[in-house]
């Protein structure tokens, strides 16, 4: 495996722990929230938005992590019946659509992060939160999948993986 691919899937890796502990995070932050709330009587003010800002984050961040371990909901009928080449091909296309989508969702998702952190965009809740930091998600998630979905082509290309994990003595 050449390095820069174990770099990606390394990064992709530790952006999965990141996202799987935002989740966890959110999850006790919840918790507290409905104890200030229901026992205290108190108002919670940067609950709710950390916890959404946290699962939107945790979605983009663990994208490239999903990619990586083919955690994804995916239907293998076509590729069962084809042969291994047309697989080969199938996977080409799908992973530059992929790319594709993703590139463009990440060059317009750059400008609207640096906007919001050149001019110290916050909440307009009483929490104040500068919006940079759970935006900063969106470039990151995306910039590392679209490395990770380049990675996955390589290795297929280079026949040093199989095209969605299937063996050519896969079939229906």
């Amino acid at each position: 495996m050449p390095t820069w691919v174990a770099l990606v899937h390394g990064a992709s890796r530790l952006l999965g722990v990141v996202a799987a502990a935002l989740l966890l995070v959110s999850i006790f932050v919840v918790c507290h929230m409905v104890f200030v709330r229901a026992v205290l009587g108190e108002s919670s003010i940067w609950q709710t938005e950390f916890v959404t800002y946290a699962l939107v984050a945790s979605a983009f961040i663990g994208a490239p992590y999903i990619l990586l371990t083919r955690g994804h909901v995916a239907v293998d009928v076509l590729p069962l019946v084809l042969r291994p080449a047309a697989r080969r091909w199938l996977h080409l296309v799908g992973s530059l659509i992929g790319v594709t989508f993703c590139g463009f969702f990440l060059y317009a998702a750059v400008p609207w992060w640096h906007e919001s952190w050149a001019t110290g965009l916050t909440t307009a809740s009483i929490w104040r939160a500068r919006l940079w930091i759970p935006y900063l998600a969106v470039p990151v998630g995306l910039g590392l999948l679209c490395l990770q979905y380049l990675a996955e082509i390589w290795m297929v290309w280079t026949q040093r993986e199989d095209p969605f994990g299937l063996t050519p003595e896969d079939h229906l």
